[in-house]
């Protein structure tokens, strides 16, 4: 199988991190800047795209990012928790990622996975003392001792599992709405290559025993601040196949008939479409055959 074009890893933005350690490149830029705007929550739209800000609308007090550049133009990100005017509309990344330009989804992964870390890491792991946005907003810097604080990426795999009849096993988490079925993921241990991660949730979530892996992509996750790294395995002993009881509390395999079959009776939910596991999936089910449409499922 190819590698994926997965939703979230569509940005077209450079990220120029040499007008980060550049204060007055970094506030010649703002000036002049295209802004988007994160309550907190969600982001500013207008007619279903970002809504794109000039400094001289920004007022308050909150923290300035800066993104990157793009066909001329710099673009920060805004984070305050105010709303700029009565009117304003805003939607969460879970909400709008899956419509968004390549540009605008860009714009969005980055600032969310920013702000929320920025909003998370308030103090310094080493003397405690606060920490202040720097470098563009890249770093956060200890007032303290100075030390530089750097914004953490955790890797978690996701894996669709196949037998060699090509099935794909499915499994269904109990803090997922009823009938939503999705791979199966996990974050990668300290001391953990991705392969061997790869095995050990596969035999601990499914029961079954990894024969081939194939590396199929990768995705950030902003929530918080994840990225996805999509493999396939192929498994050697489908009939060992059982759910660990824990967190995984049901499962099952679906050929190409199968799965579109219990789509359209109602008995099985996809996972969103921005989402790896759905790019997985619908590569696997091929582009060709009778379109997968359900609803757009999240955890209760």
């Amino acid at each position: 199988m190819k590698i994926l074009n997965l939703p979230l890893s569509r940005s077209v933005v450079d990220r120029a991190a040499h007008v980060r350690t550049d204060p007055a490149a970094l506030d010649a830029a703002w000036s002049k800047a295209k802004i988007i705007h994160f309550n907190g929550e969600g982001f500013l739209l207008e007619n279903g795209a970002l809504r794109y800000l000039s400094a001289q609308e920004i007022a308050g007090s909150g923290e300035r990012i800066f993104l990157g550049e793009h066909a001329g133009d710099s673009y920060f990100m805004w984070c305050a928790a105010l709303n700029i005017g009565a009117e304003d509309h805003y939607q969460t990344l879970r909400a709008i990622g899956h419509t968004l330009s390549d540009l605008d989804i860009g714009l969005a992964v980055h600032g969310q996975a920013i702000a929320l870390w920025h909003h998370q890491t308030p103090l310094c792991s080493s003397c405690g003392s606060a920490l202040v946005p720097a470098q563009g907003g890249a770093t956060r810097k200890c007032v303290g001792e100075g030390h530089e604080h750097f914004p953490r990426t955790d890797p978690a795999i996701i894996v669709l599992i196949k037998d060699h009849s090509d099935r794909i096993l499915l499994g269904r988490q109990k803090v997922w709405p009823e009938h939503r079925f999705s791979t199966f993921a996990g974050f990668v241990e300290s001391g953990e290559s991705i392969e061997q991660c790869v095995v050990r949730e596969v035999f601990e979530e499914a029961g079954v025993a990894v024969d081939e892996i194939n590396y199929l992509g990768s995705q950030p996750w902003p929530f918080p601040r994840s990225l996805m790294i999509a493999c396939e395995a192929t498994i050697v002993d489908p009939a060992n196949a059982r759910p660990d009881g824990e967190e995984i509390e049901e499962i099952r395999w679906f050929d190409r008939d199968s799965i579109y079959a219990a789509v359209q009776e109602g008995t099985l939910l996809l996972p969103p479409a921005m989402s790896v596991a759905r790019a997985m999936i619908q590569a696997w089910y091929g582009d060709d055959r009778p379109e997968l449409s359900t609803a757009e499922t999240w955890r209760n």
